[in-house]
């Protein structure tokens, strides 16, 4: 016989021995058929309605997935539109910005003139 290990799980006799059943000998067939024939439907019904769902989970999983794909494409797509117009403030800045520059100058010059000939 091994060593004991304290605290290690140990079989018994008692764990050895068979039980009974509490059920009547006769009906245990009977019950046991009809019963194994309810659940065996039930159980069928419950695989066809977790096979149908599988499927409708499958199908939005694709559609989920095309949808990803579109919108990195689109991202990308952005993204080059986002360079292409900020191009183009750049350059629109930069024009009008001289021409802002230019035309504050002229404008304060104007400005003055007009206010010393409305003060004359």
């Amino acid at each position: 016989m091994p060593p004991q290990i304290p605290g290690a799980h140990r079989r018994n006799e008692s764990q050895m021995l068979s039980r009974g059943s509490i059920l009547p000998a006769g009906s245990t067939t009977t019950t046991t058929s009809s019963a194994a024939a309810a659940m065996s439907a039930t159980k069928s019904r419950q695989y066809a309605h977790l096979h149908s769902q599988l499927a409708q989970l499958n199908a939005h999983l694709a559609d989920t997935e095309n949808l990803v794909r579109m919108t990195a494409v689109q991202a990308g797509d952005m993204r080059f539109l986002g360079g292409y117009i900020g191009g183009l403030f750049m350059g629109a800045a930069k024009v009008l910005g001289e021409e802002g520059v230019k035309g504050a100058a002229a404008g304060k010059h104007g400005d003055n003139e007009a206010v010393v000939k409305e003060e004359s």
